[in-house]
């Protein structure tokens, strides 16, 4: 296999290692994945994250196995594990199907090929959709962002945070607001992380604080990324963003989500369909990481806890992706129907 050496993946040797990412930003620490229990526990456990890359990792960790020799029968069991390890990130059933298609066809050696195929697509799929971001933002724009859509959660420089990367890139002088994204703080923690270590001026808010912002700082947009697209645009992304949309609408920033094709589900029609993910209520009632832990809640205190909301297309201004940018007039025309099979 092809070695690798990402900021949040890398192969060697037909080992895979992940970077520990609810270790960031104080210590970066690598796992190696041998198994596939590991790699469901890391994929539950968000040590691995973001839709693009949840099915990245899979996909070359099964390669690892496969190069290793491990035969058909016991790649399809994992394939089928693997699937189901997180259900509203369409992105890992996308690249479990394609690798299961592969392994049919050509067997193991098919399985290695696909997984190395798809994780230099997603690469190049970042630099377009960044590419086709950035061309829409004007210099000097005040940009807002919720959880971490960089190359954390992508195998290549990312998609929302691609876009604000490639801008800043072309000197566009932009300033990027972080929601913190409670509970489990992606942004405060990762988005934070990667646009420091990138140069890129940033200020750091609370969740609560979003809407007042947008009031007193005269956002220009606000520019997400995405775990499923349903055929007629409404979009599942982390918890929170619905709200944000909301804002956005009121005090008139524009409302923009950046993801790949394989982010397109065709078989779902609409937001509703979307299965959302229900964590623990230790996520809510304290925190743990690298930090320590701190319980500020009763530990007996009620938890609703769910992983992602659904933001209706109505709120979304444009969708961009690797292949276009898509307006509301697009999406209703139905411009996503095809999903990612048109564009794949």
């Amino acid at each position: 296999m092809e070695a690798r050496d990402g900021i949040g993946l890398k192969i060697s040797n037909d080992t895979l290692q992940l970077i520990d990412q609810t270790w960031l930003p104080h210590t970066e620490q690598w796992l190696t994945i041998t198994d596939t229990p590991a790699m469901i526990e890391a994929i539950h456990g968000l040590k691995v994250r973001g839709a693009p890359m949840i099915g990245i990792a899979a996909a070359l960790f099964l390669a690892t196995k496969a190069s290793a020799g491990a035969g058909a029968d016991s790649l399809a069991d994992d394939l089928a594990r693997l699937r189901d390890a997180r259900p509203t990130a369409v992105n890992l059933m996308f690249a479990m199907d394609r690798l299961a298609a592969a392994l049919e066809r050509n067997g193991p050696a098919g399985l290695i090929e696909t997984a190395e195929s798809l994780a230099d697509r997603d690469a190049m799929l970042c630099e377009a959709i960044a590419d086709n971001g950035a061309a829409r933002i004007a210099h000097g724009e005040q940009i807002m962002t919720h959880c971490n859509t960089g190359a954390l959660a992508t195998a290549g420089i990312g998609t929302a945070l691609g876009v604000i990367r490639r801008a800043h890139e072309q000197g566009k002088a932009i300033h990027v607001w972080v929601n913190e994204t409670r509970p489990l703080l992606q942004g405060g923690r990762l988005t934070a992380w990667e646009l420091g270590r990138l140069g890129i001026p940033y200020t750091l808010i609370s969740d609560s604080m979003a809407a007042a912002v947008m009031a007193t700082h005269r956002i220009d947009r606000v520019i997400v990324g995405a775990d499923r697209i349903a055929a007629n645009g409404d979009t599942a992304n982390k918890i929170g963003t619905y709200g944000l949309a909301v804002a956005a609408r009121y005090h008139g920033a524009r409302f923009e989500v950046a993801a790949p094709y394989t982010t397109l589900d065709p078989e779902c029609d609409d937001g509703s369909a979307i299965e959302i993910e229900q964590r623990s209520p230790a996520e809510v009632q304290g925190v743990a990481g690298a930090a320590g832990a701190l319980r500020w809640a009763p530990i007996d205190a009620p938890v609703y806890n769910p992983a992602f909301d659904i933001t209706p297309a109505e709120l979304i201004d444009s969708w961009i992706l690797d292949i276009d940018v898509f307006d509301r007039t697009d999406v209703a025309g139905g411009a996503l129907d095809a999903g990612g099979g048109a564009f794949g």
